[in-house]
């Protein structure tokens, strides 16, 4: 089964399938890339998803109308020129008003970012590299994948240094102007006071110097650097134009408020 292995193993190291459960599980199911834009189209030519490793697949007898998403190589672990040490922990992480919407996810093609997302949240043990929760149906935690990019000031220079898994509380927190926009801004302190141990002042300090330096950064306007990405064979396509960034913006934060 083309693009099973590798991820079966790692399905397997995370989630505790027996190697025998995994091996008949794989001799039925062929995975997947399937953009979340294009579901409801794969579902209805015989897809079927799959919970626990949220992933699509197919299955011997529906392989062949769903071949358009067959998967595509993985994506090595530790991207070229990517540094892991670069931006840990959990805080304010606020990206600059003229980068607004300027993200991975919009720049790559979105079978790209599928396979991005789940290398990033596959290398971190299916838990949140900020806080070490794992996914939790019941609480509605997701576990989502954030940029950690360096801001050249003389050279207005924006790149992509790193990719970090984060759940869905602490990637509330990193956005934490976004998370006022869609009224969860004191849900969003509450757990950066609890992962970081601060009071609640130490997180209004926090929170003022992250805003400061927002608003210093949101003077410049800024270039994209995903050289990490291309290295790794991941298609980078152009940004979309500022004024786009700005309706995608109010886009998303209707979504968001839908939810």
């Amino acid at each position: 089964m083309r693009g099973s292995s590798s991820y079966g193993a790692r399905l397997a190291n995370h989630t505790g399938v027996t190697t025998g459960a995994l091996t008949a599980m794989n001799q039925e199911r062929m995975w997947l890339d399937v953009p979340f834009a294009e579901k409801d189209e794969a579902k209805a030519l015989g897809a079927r998803w799959d919970p626990q490793a949220r992933r699509w697949y197919a299955s011997q007898a529906t392989m062949a109308a769903l071949q358009r998403w067959a998967p595509l190589p993985e994506i090595p672990t530790m991207l070229p020129g990517e540094d892991r040490t670069f931006g840990g922990g959990l805080f304010v992480d606020l990206v600059p008003s003229s980068c607004w919407f300027t993200n991975v996810r919009s720049c790559v093609d979105q079978r790209d970012w599928e396979r991005l997302r789940r290398m990033v949240v596959d290398r971190a043990a299916r838990r949140c590299e900020a806080c070490g929760q794992g996914q939790e149906a019941a609480t509605r935690r997701q576990l989502e994948v954030h940029e950690r990019w360096a801001y050249g000031e003389k050279t207005a220079v924006q790149s992509l240094r790193r990719l970090i898994c984060l759940c869905t509380g602490c990637h509330s927190a990193t956005h934490m102007g976004l998370a006022g926009l869609k009224g969860i801004a004191a849900e969003a302190k509450a757990h950066l006071a609890a992962v970081n141990g601060w009071t609640p002042d130490q997180v209004e300090e926090h929170i003022s110097a992250a805003f400061a330096l927002f608003h210093q950064r949101s003077r410049n306007k800024w270039s994209l650097d995903l050289r990490i990405l291309e290295s790794a064979g991941v298609r980078v396509t152009p940004p979309p134009a500022p004024r786009r960034r700005v309706a995608i913006a109010g886009e998303t934060l209707i979504r968001s408020r839908r939810r």
